[in-house]
């Protein structure tokens, strides 16, 4: 194969793989290729032989993929690392800011370090303004709470 064609053959695999591991985001899978694509097409667009492209691809792509790896399982075992979104609220404590009323058109409010949260208690009970609560569950926008006796 002629060495001009490797240069767009490097190219297409680097943004395939780019592409590819973002519909699949979180796995980590294509990236170190798409890494070690990309520097193969700067070694390609250099001038260098296609053994060097070919080398590069695979010494880049096994290191990314060994340094990318630890990540990748840590994430998958115990999804978003501890302080990370709204799931790090779960098991905090705060108080109750406006009535949490089993009524469903009207959600109460709690205050929960420095956030106030949209919230309900787990049993659909009524909890009035100043009751101590812990966070069961975050369901999107709101809280799921219990109170703290």
């Amino acid at each position: 194969m002629e060495p001009e064609v490797w240069r767009w053959i490097w190219l297409v695999a680097s943004a395939t793989f780019v592409v590819g591991e973002i519909a699949m985001a979180g796995t980590f899978f294509l990236l170190p290729f798409g890494v070690g694509a990309a520097l193969a097409t700067v070694v390609a667009f250099s001038g260098a032989a296609a053994s060097w492209q070919w080398l590069t691809f695979v010494v880049v792509s096994g290191g990314s993929f060994a340094a990318v790896r630890p990540l990748a399982r840590r994430l998958e075992r115990g999804g978003n690392p501890v302080g990370v979104g709204a799931g790090r609220l779960v098991g905090e404590t705060g108080i109750v800011i406006t009535d949490l009323t089993p009524d469903p058109e009207q959600m109460g409010v709690v205050r929960i370090g420095r956030e106030e949260w949209n919230a309900e208690t787990t049993n659909q009970s009524h909890l009035a303004e100043g009751t101590r609560i812990e966070v069961v569950q975050i369901e999107g926008t709101r809280a799921v709470v219990r109170p703290i006796d």
